[in-house]
């Protein structure tokens, strides 16, 4: 089995060419399909080396074989179908289809960043236009949202405009720059997208943050704030029903700014039939809840959680 090390030195990068999905064959189907059937396995790789369940890295590797089976290109597929025709490859589902998606959109798998310790949020809202690199900080660090659909839904509902450096016009051109962005694979998205219940949500952030300062979680290298290479960023993989999740500290700018470290949890989740999903867990400084353990953007419920 590789180890962490090994696993990271792999120079695999999908770089989108352009934020039309047709434009972006010059890289030659078969290219293009065997780098995104690589990311899956190094998910499942990683993922087996850190103790997560067998059902996710089988799951991980049927899809990457399935993938490179394909005898049309992946970004052809998903112009044709959307979503729906990524879901409908054989061993793929409706999370990995997410995950597909998120890679011909955007050229990065936000949840494999964060196993291998390279995620940068930033940079990825950086390739919205009308977002650069002050602005793409200010987003992350004022609405903790981590992808182009959570930026999306703060440009529709107006928390985009709270942020310093934005306002209407510039919501507006976000809006419209996601939505480019992200037209071509979202097509018929599941309607009935879940998440997990906050007490679940709150029961594994209890379980690692325990766990963490107990020393018994396996730790990676992060790349980023980590000049010596030290793997000190506690990983926790759990199941609770039929749901999967894996937790980690948010190795962030702002959270070591505000030496919050070990304070910011950072949920991935996903179930069958579900698309991949993620939130952030935090302590509640302000309010009635001071204090407490809080998700973010679900408050309200976590409020009646404690009731």
């Amino acid at each position: 089995m590789p180890d962490q090390t090994e696993l990271d030195s792999e120079p695999i990068e999908l770089r989108p060419q352009s934020r039309s999905i047709t434009a972006r064959r010059s890289l030659g189907f078969a290219g293009a399909n065997a780098q995104i059937a690589n990311k899956l396995r190094q998910a499942a790789d990683i993922l087996a080396t850190q103790g997560a369940h067998s059902f996710r890295t089988a799951a991980y590797r049927k899809a990457a074989e399935s993938v490179l089976s394909l005898d049309t290109d992946l970004c052809t597929i998903a112009e044709r179908g959307g979503r729906k025709a990524l879901e409908a490859i054989p061993g793929v589902g409706v999370s990995i289809a997410g995950a597909i998606a998120e890679m011909l959109t955007t050229g990065r798998w936000t949840f494999l960043d964060h196993l291998k310790g390279t995620v940068s949020p930033e940079s990825l809202f950086r390739s919205v236009p009308g977002v650069g690199p002050i602005l793409s900080r200010r987003v992350y660090e004022t609405l903790h949202v981590h992808t182009l659909e959570g930026l999306e839904a703060a440009a529709h509902d107006g928390r985009l405009e709270q942020v310093g450096g934005f306002g209407y016009r510039r919501a507006a051109i976000v809006r419209a720059g996601v939505a480019e962005m992200l037209a071509r694979v979202r097509r018929s998205l599941p309607a009935n997208h879940q998440e997990p219940p906050v007490d679940l949500l709150l029961d594994v952030d209890r379980e690692y943050r325990e766990k963490a300062n107990a020393g018994e979680l396996v730790k990676i290298a992060p790349k980023r704030f980590n000049p010596k290479g030290e793997a000190w960023l506690p990983l926790l993989h759990a199941v609770r029903g039929n749901w999967h999740f894996t937790a980690l500290y948010s190795n962030t700018a702002r959270a070591h700014q505000l030496g919050r470290e070990t304070d910011w949890v950072v949920i991935f989740f996903h179930k069958d039939n579900e698309a991949e999903g993620q939130c952030t867990v935090v302590t509640e400084t302000r309010g009635e809840a001071a204090g407490r353990r809080v998700v973010r953007s679900r408050e309200a419920e976590c409020r009646h959680h404690y009731a």
